[in-house]
């Protein structure tokens, strides 16, 4: 049970009715108390209440008034009369207004205890039939989404859950399958659609999360709409943004941004990227033991969708088709793991932005280019990892990352990801942050060293942002951290 709410205008009595009703062996997260019925109709207005305890004859507004402009409001909460006065009256008129329950004071613990208990029975039944009802309500509207639904279709659902939609308007946001917003009050969840999350929130929300939490999160964002019938184009918008978010590294997409088109000319340039020759070399080259060739080819590419230099819908047709073709040439040497993540590298949209999913395509590829190539490659790359390992361990203290390491050694910047991975067990960022941490605690050990001046010999110029990553890792700050070490 979330919250209960007495309205009683003597505290005594008041603090003793929440006295029983933390006792009662209910769980109850918050007792609310107030002493007359405007101050309840305020807190309603406010916050949603479970059960409300209310007394009859008070100041103001007495608790036969309250119960009265609660049925106006049409309030969904239980209600409980307490009385000093033992009148089939009050009692009558009471429940003619929606009271559950009327007890007389003094007040039983016992009696309490048995009310909340039968009502948190009856909440958690009806609860348990809402969020059946919701479940069927979503799959009913991830129907509508992805599939042809009819006029006569689409009538019903209106008529069925258009309550579930929000009376002031909403927004749809489309993010990637790894983004999960915090479930709240305006904020409803359809996931995995066509490999997205999709989000339909009140404006008041969308204006909340974008405060909050989208500010770092590739998403798409939709016009505002109302009512179910409309819920299909406010998709349609949202995830338009979305790719085009997807592809220009954008955050917090819009669907109304304004974009300025392309030159005919830069597209003209480009086709190449996109004959069939181009795709039939990404193919074959897997084969061999051109690996700059390779990673070059797409890079390519990737830099040509990010500048809109290439048509999305042919890309899109174009990389299903090097997947079928892919599976035909190499399935000797694919496992079960590697027809998993294909199926993942399939649904692009699934990734955050177009650069994750490069990363996570070159991976893919050049671990499957590791298994076909020689020893000598391998033992070539494995030299400058181990290099750039080196490098990374004298100069952690200096502005760096991945391109500078992989521009020192002489390596291409995709394959190098792969390779520092393959190696190491871990990303270049995670490992550059370890070997960080690790002397930052060995000084704040064995120095007198400022913080300051601890984080600007690690490679930290900010040392609001060395105290942030050093918390995240260790658990403690920096502070705390020397302080436990020096008493050790």
């Amino acid at each position: 049970m979330k919250r209960v709410l007495i309205v009683e205008d003597e505290k005594m009595i008041r603090q003793g009715i929440k006295t029983m009703v933390l006792r009662s062996g209910v769980p109850v997260e918050e007792v609310l108390e107030c002493s007359n019925g405007l101050m309840a109709l305020d807190i309603l207005k406010e916050q949603q209440v479970d059960v409300m305890f209310t007394d009859i004859r008070m100041p103001k507004m007495d608790g036969i008034q309250l119960v009265g402009e609660i049925k106006k409001l049409k309030y969904n909460l239980e209600i409980v009369a307490i009385s000093g006065y033992d009148d089939f009256n009050y009692a009558v008129e009471m429940l003619r207004n929606g009271v559950r329950e009327y007890i007389l004071k003094p007040v039983e613990r016992q009696k309490i205890a048995e009310i909340l208990s039968k009502i948190e029975t009856e909440l958690s039944a009806k609860n348990a039939k809402s969020l059946t009802e919701r479940q069927i309500g979503l799959a009913q509207i991830k129907h509508l989404l992805t599939d042809s639904v009819t006029v006569e279709e689409l009538e019903l659902l209106a008529e069925k859950y258009e309550s579930m939609f929000f009376p002031e308007g909403y927004h749809i946001i489309a993010t990637g399958k790894g983004v999960k917003l915090n479930m709240s009050q305006g904020l409803m969840a359809v996931t995995d659609v066509k490999h997205c999350n999709l989000y339909v929130v009140t404006p008041q929300v969308l204006k909340e999360l974008e405060e909050e939490m989208l500010s770092d999160v590739y998403c798409g964002i939709s016009n505002m709409f109302t009512g179910i019938r409309q819920l299909k184009a406010a998709y349609e918008e949202a995830f338009d943004a979305r790719k085009r978010g997807y592809y220009q590294m954008k955050t917090c997409a819009r669907f109304d941004d304004r974009i300025s088109p392309v030159p005919d000319k830069l597209i003209e340039q480009e086709k190449d990227k996109m004959e069939l020759n181009a795709w039939s070399a990404r193919l074959n080259l897997v084969g061999t033991d051109s690996n700059e060739k390779l990673v070059s080819f797409w890079n390519g590419l990737f830099q040509a969708l990010k500048l809109r230099h290439i048509d999305i819908p042919s890309y899109e047709e174009s990389m299903a088709d090097y997947f079928d073709e892919f599976k035909k040439q190499y399935g000797n040497v694919l496992t079960q793991v590697d027809l998993e993540r294909m199926y993942l590298l399939e649904n692009m949209y699934a990734y955050a932005n177009v650069d994750d999913y490069q990363n996570s395509l070159m991976e893919f590829i050049l671990e499957i280019q590791s298994r076909i190539n020689d020893t000598s490659q391998d033992s070539k790359n494995l030299q400058k990892i181990k290099k750039a390992v080196a490098y990374i361990e004298e100069n952690y203290d200096k502005d760096l990352n991945m391109a500078v390491v992989s521009n020192e050694i002489s390596m291409n910047y995709s394959l190098f990801s792969f390779a520092f991975k393959q190696y190491t067990g871990t990303n270049f960022v995670t490992y550059l942050r370890d070997i960080r941490m690790e002397k930052a605690k060995q000084l704040l050990t064995e120095t007198d060293f400022k913080v300051i001046d601890i984080s600007q010999q690690v490679g930290y110029d900010n040392e609001k942002h060395f105290m942030k990553v050093f918390k995240s890792v260790c658990g403690v700050s920096p502070t705390e951290y020397r302080k436990v070490r020096k008493n050790i």
